[in-house]
């Protein structure tokens, strides 16, 4: 009989099978032949033919489903949806959808191998996101909001829909003593110093409250501001950039860094390109920088 070839539904259930794993062989799903086995560093190896999307999943979302240990460093995964013309919105924020139905699902797919989903005040409010897994199987992350102000409507998706767990993360001093249960409603956390305070709030920081809570596999999903102060802080292990075959002119841009004067200064983590259908996927290692 001819080997099953893998495909991409069935890559998926490996990828499922493989959260917080380690050092294990994973079979083929609904069978007993084994497909993939995992070592404790990260690297796999296919045991079974597969076809090319197959093999395009398991090398972007293998890498995530790696266990972090109880006294290891948070991973966290940022992304941003771009233009051809590095723009993620029009200059009025206009900004859904420049990325296409493949590009969708791959951000639902994020989330679903994901501790935690993490956006800021203005994008929570210009999209009103609900940042749960709808378009795939998988279970929906803790669903977390930078809103010092309390920017984002009490009536949007995330305070309302009661679809999964959700951190509004406010001005006040932070206490850990203090930090609520994750049930399936919605917590406020006073953590993000004055509330008069109109500076960047600091990365490093909003992860260490969020570990406090259990969660150490954090999405930095939106928007191109809240991605960027993470990455400029070094603490991405991960980036994928979704680009969109569409040109959109002057716009609000994808990055925003400090500049720099010359090339040697530039960030050059490892690359690998995936084509996602409607989007080509720039999946970016920053875990050696």
């Amino acid at each position: 009989m001819a080997a099953r070839t893998l495909d991409i539904d069935s890559a998926w259930e490996l990828v499922l099978s493989a959260v917080n794993r380690s050092n294990v062989t994973l079979p083929l799903p609904g069978t007993d032949k084994e497909a993939v086995k995992l070592n404790g560093h990260g690297a796999w190896h296919l045991m079974q033919p597969a076809t090319g999307e197959a093999k395009d999943l398991l090398s972007v979302f293998l890498p995530l489903c790696r266990p972090v240990p109880d006294n290891g460093s948070p991973k966290v995964i940022g992304q941003l949806g771009q233009s051809l013309d590095g723009r993620i919105a029009t200059v009025t924020g206009r900004s859904r959808f420049i990325n296409g139905d493949d590009g969708i699902t791959h951000l639902h797919r994020i989330r679903a191998v994901s501790h935690a989903v993490v956006v800021g005040a203005g994008t929570a409010t210009t999209d009103n996101p609900r940042l749960t897994v709808r378009r795939t199987s998988g279970r929906n992350p803790v669903r977390v909001v930078i809103d010092r102000h309390h920017r984002v409507p009490d009536s949007h998706h995330l305070f309302t829909d009661g679809e999964a767990p959700t951190l509004r993360l406010v001005a006040g001093h932070y206490d850990k003593s203090r930090n609520p249960s994750i049930g399936s409603g919605v917590s406020e956390i006073a953590c993000l110093g004055d509330a008069n305070a109109e500076g960047p709030v600091d990365p490093k920081f909003i992860l260490q409250v969020l570990a406090d809570l259990g969660l150490k596999k954090v999405f930095v999903e939106g928007g191109g501001v809240t991605v960027s102060s993470f990455l400029n802080a070094g603490l991405l292990d991960r980036l994928h950039v979704m680009v969109a075959p569409m040109i959109i002119g002057s716009g609000r841009p994808a990055f925003s860094l400090p500049e720099i004067d010359f090339l040697d200064d530039a960030l050059r983590p490892r690359a690998q390109l995936v084509n996602l259908g409607s989007d080509m996927l720039f999946d970016l290692d920053f875990s050696r920088q």
